[in-house]
């Protein structure tokens, strides 16, 4: 046990070293690989947004469209009874 214990130590600390010799070396390609990240995040946010947008807009779309139908029968329907009323003969 205390064999793995120093195994782990050491482990720790080379990669401590290697870490503080590699950084500077590692730094710009992090950096573009960061960039990269956060240009894809951002273009994609923006992608969404527009999709959200032409959703909405066809939400609206189909909302009017349902409710020109519903008052299209309701006029149509009004116009029939106003015809059955102007149709009976008065008692």
């Amino acid at each position: 046990m205390r064999n793995d214990v120093a195994r782990g130590v050491a482990i720790g600390v080379g990669v401590a070293a290697a870490a503080a010799f590699l950084l500077p070396a590692v730094r710009p390609v992090a950096r573009a690989v960061v960039k990269t990240g956060l240009v894809g995040f951002e273009k994609s946010r923006e992608l969404v947004a527009e999709a959200s947008e032409a959703f909405e807009d066809l939400v609206a779309e189909v909302k009017a469209d349902i409710a020109a139908n519903r008052l299209g029968v309701a006029t149509a329907a009004q116009a029939a009874q106003t015809s059955a009323e102007t149709a009976k003969p008065n008692d």
